[in-house]
């Protein structure tokens, strides 16, 4: 059989997303499962002549192409390289605790930007700043994201300091 005579075999893309199951495009949506369908058809020209079982094997590649996009990327891993805090397995893991407070406060509205007294907009710096004034006594405090970011407020409060 020639390449030709096997590319007409293959089913047109219309004709695989019809033999897929029917939820598979409700939970990934329209475009990722036809450009699953796409994948595993490599371009290959409409034909009504293909076999069931060609058809149903396709059918079943898409289906798993798509499940695997619908999977989330991160996951759970163990780390066995004797470094605590990883920056590359998601830094030091929470609390039992902690993450049940915040499992709590991230499946419902809070109050991150709204100051409750004085029932105005807020900040959210001001949640974590008093509990770090009060933590260590400083006069103020902020909390950044990363270690560069801490490093350059610092320097720059001893060089507005050395003024």
């Amino acid at each position: 059989m020639t390449v030709g005579e096997e590319l007409r075999r293959l089913p047109a893309v219309d004709k695989l997303l019809l033999a897929l199951p029917v939820d598979l495009q409700t939970q990934a949506g329209h475009a990722p499962t036809l450009a699953a369908a796409r994948r595993v058809g490599t371009g290959a020209p409409p034909s009504s002549r293909a076999p069931p079982a060609l058809l149903a094997d396709l059918a079943g590649q898409v289906q798993q192409q798509v499940q695997m996009t619908l999977r989330p990327s991160l996951q759970a891993v163990i780390t066995a390289t004797g470094v605590i805090i990883h920056t590359n397995l998601g830094r030091a893991p929470l609390s039992q605790d902690a993450s049940a407070a915040v499992a709590a406060l991230a499946s419902g509205y809070s109050n991150l930007e709204y100051d409750l007294v004085t029932g105005s907009r807020g900040s959210r710096y001001d949640h974590a700043a008093a509990l770090l004034v009060r933590l260590t006594g400083a006069e103020a405090g902020l909390v950044v994201n990363n270690n560069a970011a801490a490093v350059f407020l610092a320097l720059s409060a001893l060089c507005r300091a050395a003024r």
